[in-house]
């Protein structure tokens, strides 16, 4: 699988990174995620952290994308508050994401505040998980 670095959306980047600087605050809602949908809508959403383990940006935006009637997702991105820049998704968020989208390329990338320029580059979510374990490849088809 060849990954293609050219095709970075620094306009879902900028409104993850706007996300993130307006509407976190303090412990709860720490982290921002934008996502584009295939008809070029722009969806966000911001985690909900809780010690019991709430939900990442992510999670919460593939909830929010279908509250919106949004079913397919081209790009995703995850931006930190205090101007963290682009933050990689976790294992259980590229998992998910894999398992919803499996089409969807991800944002990723050291960068500084909206990461113009940062070094950021767009992969395939099953680069994000060497030796992909995809759920539905295992799920006895009922008859």
């Amino acid at each position: 699988m060849t990954t293609r670095t050219d095709d970075v959306d620094h306009e879902l980047v900028r409104a993850a990174a706007e996300v993130a600087r307006t509407r976190c605050r303090g412990d709860n809602h720490t982290m921002a995620a934008a996502a584009r949908a295939r008809d070029g809508r722009i969806v966000t959403a911001v985690n909900a952290y809780h010690f019991t383990g709430g939900p990442c940006a992510e999670l919460v935006l593939i909830g929010a994308a279908a509250a919106q009637g949004v079913y397919e997702l081209e790009t995703v991105v995850a931006v930190g508050d205090r101007d963290r820049g682009v933050v990689p998704p976790c294992g259980r968020c590229r998992q998910a994401l894999l398992d919803y989208y499996p089409e969807l390329r991800i944002i990723v990338g050291r960068g500084e505040g909206e990461g113009e320029g940062q070094g950021l580059r767009a992969v395939p979510v099953a680069e994000l998980l060497p030796s992909t374990y995809v759920w539905a490849d295992h799920q006895l088809d009922a008859e």
